[in-house]
């Protein structure tokens, strides 16, 4: 039997521990010895899966449905403190864990329980909590375990419930730790973890020998590869070792039916290419069956082709789709970068991939669409739809959504990651072209109707009024810079954010930023703006001013607010700041400062959007403090006619009917 308070204990220790190897390794020996203890047991497993903040494994959609508001109340409930009390010591600490633990230790006129909780209480609470259907349930669920919690218990079953340990402990090192523990290969270990998303699972299947034994199943999200960040097309190219041969340069077929509408000229779809080499290889005599080498001639073909390839960098949604398990027909789950799963958001999505009878996964964007001028709409008007869990008729009608996919992950029974790039998109381009004109759905759900099972959609809308709901993202292959700055103005023009590069050669890498893949996305401009509020951050920040809001001045002179940022100070910078905000706060409202306007910051952001949060009336998107602009008075910040001119230069602002 295992006690929570090993976890807890171990986790207070890891907390202090700077030594990456020194926590794998009490991480492993807790493992171990758990195993040791109860072999049969799931005790180890369950043990790793908290230690990572994962109240159940990836591949269980279920819920604790208990966000900060209701475990806060829960602490006031238990610990007797007031709400100026808990105010101050989550100030204290930032972490709600961390200030319950003050609170439960402070708590008047009670003694300290005993330390008693076993992993078998929590998972059944946590069971209990997620099919919980009203608030009052799970709020006593959750009082109930914290009533019989030591106040380390307390902390650290909060951090669970809240998904955050915040001891400096990432999945990976739980991974490694199991390996350790068990004899095994770190690879294999991760390997399963990836195929089956449960660490319960894997801790089990290391001890038993059975890693090998693990199997891709759908409908739990894998990791998304990132791209790094470039400034100009010349660092692009340098990012990539080899250019092209000029010496001997590939003529590359360009059939009409490879065009897209409102893609650009010069993109090719590289499955038509490949379908035309082929046919050439085959009259040529290169290849008795076309279809079966096609692969390799295209090989042959681009030798001397440039290594990489340039997409849109479209301003949207990253998302992964799964959809075709024949053992759960119709079912599509769809799932944010985050791994949030975001189907409810997006039915229309779900209805038109529910037709899809191949196990898939699919890497791609969420974009609104204009489907009369066949492109993407500004995030501005598509993240309306975003976070939504119930999306009316009219929302569909005012702002319908295609998936654009630029990466396969698993088909065929297979997961693909491996694979280089190129085969990769061939088998992706295969797929766009088989289930393009069956993947779609109306506009409004007027005329679809779910069948009596739940999970199938039945076609009842004139084939006319179906749209078209997966596209496939239009490639190039990358030349030189000059090609690449002329790609990233016709990208613009396009209303899309930049311009994405990619190796050809290249595995996909689940959540790692390398240099394989790149992004040149430019800043639209830079304004000086002056602080007019701040707030305390979170965990490492906790206790600092370190989150600023900002203004520019309006026509008459008064200051209005256009957005917040929190990055681009170092720690020194924040420390200064916060000092001097204290000693100039005007309101003191415990969360929020309102501060003397004497500050001036040089900020960038990606684009500017009309909003109703700001007083000024637009909202800068994804802010980031460049400057302290010490040598810049208040008085010549910039004004609301400045931002108005930055917003009316956007290719990809919306259209003011759109956006009210």
């Amino acid at each position: 039997m295992a006690f929570f308070v090993e976890l807890a204990t171990l986790a207070e220790k890891l907390a202090q521990e700077s030594s990456r190897l020194k926590k794998r390794a009490a991480i492993a020996e807790a493992i171990a010895s758990l195993h040791t203890a109860a072999p049969e047991s799931d005790d180890a497993g369950r043990f790793a899966l908290y230690l990572a903040g994962q109240p159940f494994a990836e591949n269980d959609a279920h819920k604790l449905n208990a966000g900060g508001a209701l475990l806060s109340r829960a602490v006031l409930t238990i610990s007797g403190a007031s709400q100026a009390g808990l105010t101050t010591a989550y100030r204290l600490h930032g972490d709600l864990g961390a200030a319950a633990h003050d609170l439960f230790v402070a708590r008047p006129g009670k003694a300290q329980p005993v330390a008693g909780l076993t992993l078998d209480d929590v998972t059944e609470v946590f069971a209990a909590m997620a099919v919980a259907r009203t608030t009052a349930s799970r709020s006593s669920l959750v009082e109930g375990l914290l009533s019989r919690a030591t106040a380390l218990e307390a902390k650290y079953l909060l951090k669970l419930m809240l998904g955050d340990m915040r001891i400096g402990v990432k999945q990976s090192l739980i991974e490694e730790a199991i390996a350790v523990a068990s004899g095994t290969d770190v690879a294999a270990v991760r390997h399963a973890v990836m195929l089956e998303a449960d660490l319960v699972h894997a801790v089990g299947r290391a001890f038993a020998g059975t890693l090998a034994e693990a199997r891709m199943s759908l409908f739990h999200p894998l990791g998304f590869m990132l791209a790094s960040p470039v400034e100009t097309a010349e660092a692009a190219v340098e990012r990539f070792t080899e250019a092209p041969v000029k010496e001997k340069p590939t003529k590359v077929v360009k059939p009409k039916k490879a065009r897209r509408k409102g893609t650009g000229e010069d993109f090719v779809d590289l499955g038509l290419v490949q379908e035309v080499v082929a046919k050439e290889a085959a009259e040529e005599g290169l290849a008795e069956d076309a279809e079966i080498e096609a692969s390799s001639v295209v090989e042959k073909k681009m030798e001397s082709s440039p290594l990489a390839f340039l997409e849109d960098k479209y301003d949207g949604m990253r998302a992964q789709v799964h959809c075709g398990d024949p053992s759960q027909p119709g079912r599509v789950a769809i799932y944010s970068r985050n791994r949030e799963d975001i189907t409810q958001s997006f039915p229309d999505l779900a209805e038109a991939f529910a037709a899809v009878d191949e196990p898939l996964i699919l890497d791609g964007e969420i974009l609104g669409w204009d489907y009369g001028k066949m492109q993407a709409l500004p995030f501005a008007v598509m993240g309306q739809r975003i976070g939504r869990k119930v999306v009316s008729n009219e929302v569909r009608l005012q702002i319908p959504v295609v998936f654009m996919a630029f990466d396969l992950l698993f088909a065929q029974d297979e997961l693909l990651l491996p694979l280089p790039l190129t085969k990769r998109r061939a088998l992706l381009e295969r797929v766009v072209e088989r289930w393009r004109e069956r993947v779609v759905s109306p506009l409004t759900t007027d005329s679809a109707r779910k069948t009596a099972q739940g999970s199938l959609f039945v076609e009842t809308t004139p084939k006319a009024e179906q749209k078209a709901r997966f596209i496939l993202s239009p490639s190039q292959p990358v030349t030189d810079a000059a090609a690449i700055d002329q790609a990233y103005c016709d990208a613009r023009a396009r209303a899309n954010e930049g311009v994405m590069l990619k190796r050809a050669d290249s595995a996909y890498l689940p959540g790692r930023r390398g240099l394989a893949w790149v992004k040149l996305k430019r800043e639209l401009a830079t304004l000086d703006v002056v602080i007019t509020g701040a707030e305390f951050g979170h965990g490492k920040r906790a206790g600092l001013l370190s989150d600023y809001t900002f203004a520019v001045r309006g026509k008459a002179g008064q200051l209005l607010n256009v957005g917040k940022a929190y990055s681009g100070l170092t720690d020194a910078e924040i420390l200064e700041m916060t000092e001097w905000l204290k000693a100039h706060t005007l309101e003191d409202q415990g969360y929020f400062r309102t501060v003397e306007p004497q500050i001036v910051l040089e900020v960038a952001f990606n684009n500017i959007m009309r909003s109703t949060r700001h007083a000024s009336g637009f909202a800068l998107r994804f802010p980031r403090i460049l400057h302290i602009r010490r040598d810049k008075p208040v008085s010549e910040i910039d004004t609301l006619e400045q931002v108005e001119a930055v917003y009316q230069t956007q290719p990809d602002r919306p259209d003011e009917e759109s956006a009210e």
